[in-house]
């Protein structure tokens, strides 16, 4: 196959990068218009690759996008470009429309514009595979049962309002275009090349460096947790054997509270890299919760693992060994961009980071 990938110099599209050049026979074109978050290191390895090219494109540019379509011929899209931080999105909203959702609408035009030109037997097998996140879904109480495939739209924050328009989106232009598009959403995602803003990476370098670990909240909120090299294995087998017009709800039944997450963290470094001044959660600070904040995301995943014959392998605690070990391993990365002041729009554009927002 020859498979666009949209936002694959973002954390998880690299991994999903990666594992189609090292896992499998298809080719790539990578698109990504390089936000703060992208780093063309995430694909260094598979850069050289004669089956894997790359385009700086943003997908709100149609005419762009229409021209990669026509010299890239791509037999399926994997969509995964997408402001995605909350925290972000409740205090600038409008990049998370112009992209989640003004970037889907054009991104699915430019796609259905090259689908019409094909002959029948390429249009029935053509796949559009648009990449979302469980928190369409709203929230979970504790004994409420986990979100499914058939589980109600309710997003409570602009970031995941903006997901959920896009999903409807895609859904819509399946059914009202016969377009072979379907969705995937998956739980929260954690390991190798995590930008530094977001819960596992930053709680893992301000513990590295002794920093302190501040914690929403009393920490009691829970999170779904996916080793991402198992979501990107994933996401690939949904490209290969998805259905138009299906749902799967992609997670790995690992549940944990913010402050377990943290107390894991804690306990892998002290074990891979001691601190002389003692136990890291000593470091952990209660700071006041964020607007809005969902209490609950878990997904069951039974009729994604039934479909694509997939099961997340990675534990939590071992994909936290990883995750920790590699951080470990790649000071040079994170403190290129913990150096800089990143919450410019793209690579070169910076202003002041935010700092009471790095928060579990």
């Amino acid at each position: 196959m020859r498979i666009l990938v949209t936002g694959g110099c973002g954390f998880i599209g690299s991994a999903v990068v990666r594992h189609l050049i090292r896992t499998t026979g298809h080719h790539v074109l990578n698109v990504d218009s390089m936000t703060y978050a992208a780093s063309s290191e995430t694909v260094a390895e598979v850069a050289s690759s004669d089956r894997y090219s790359f385009a700086q494109v943003d997908i709100t540019d149609g005419a762009a996008l229409r021209t990669l379509f026509e010299t890239f011929k791509p037999d399926a899209v994997m969509h995964l470009a997408a402001e995605s931080h909350v925290d972000r999105s409740i205090d600038g909203p409008g990049i998370f429309i112009q992209t989640n959702v003004t970037g889907t609408y054009t991104l699915l035009e430019a796609a259905r514009a090259w689908w019409m030109t094909l002959d029948a037997r390429k249009r029935d097998q053509f796949r559009f595979h648009h990449i979302s996140t469980d928190e369409v879904f709203g929230a979970l109480d504790l004994n409420d049962p986990p979100f499914t495939e058939t589980t109600p739209y309710d997003p409570r924050s602009p970031y995941s309002a903006s997901k959920a328009a896009s999903d409807h989106l895609v859904r819509a232009w399946h059914h009202t275009y016969g377009m072979p598009t379907f969705v995937t959403n998956t739980t929260n995602n954690y390991g190798i090349w995590h930008f530094p803003e977001k819960l596992i990476p930053l709680v893992t370098i301000n513990a590295i460096e002794g920093k302190e670990l501040p914690v929403y909240g009393q920490g009691e909120n829970i999170r779904d947790w996916l080793f991402v090299e198992d979501h990107a294995e994933a996401l690939v087998l949904a490209v290969e054997r998805g259905q138009p017009g299906e749902t799967y709800a992609i997670g790995a039944r690992q549940p944990k509270t913010n402050l377990e997450v943290v107390k894991t963290i804690c306990a892998v470094l002290d074990e891979l890299a001691p601190d002389a001044n003692g136990p890291r959660e000593r470091l952990i600070r209660y700071v006041t919760d964020r607007p809005g904040h969902d209490f609950r995301y878990e997904i069951d995943p039974s009729h994604a693992e039934t479909s694509l014959g997939w099961k997340a392998s990675h534990d939590f605690t071992a994909g936290i060994r990883r995750t920790v070990q590699w951080y470990l391993d790649n000071r040079t990365w994170w403190e290129g961009i913990r150096s800089r002041r990143y919450t410019g729009q793209r690579l070169g554009q910076v202003s002041a980071p935010a700092t009471a927002k790095e928060a579990v």
